[in-house]
């Protein structure tokens, strides 16, 4: 199962869910639906989202 650190990076980065999705150019809606584990990302999109937060797709998301 595809498990990610986007709510803590988010925090970390003291970023909204809105502020990340017009970062990388999708919706709140998918931004929630990412963190919880219930839509998995594309490749170019889990660049993006790493990219945001200024790190490696690894340091994102990884298999639990």
């Amino acid at each position: 199962m595809l498990e990610n650190k986007v709510r803590e990076l988010r925090a970390r980065f003291k970023m909204t869910q809105s502020d990340l999705a017009k970062k990388v150019g999708i919706s709140r809606q998918t931004i929630g639906l990412i963190e919880k584990g219930d839509y998995a990302p594309s490749v170019l999109l889990a660049l993006k989202i790493a990219q945001a937060f200024e790190t490696t797709v690894e340091d994102v998301f990884y298999i639990k």
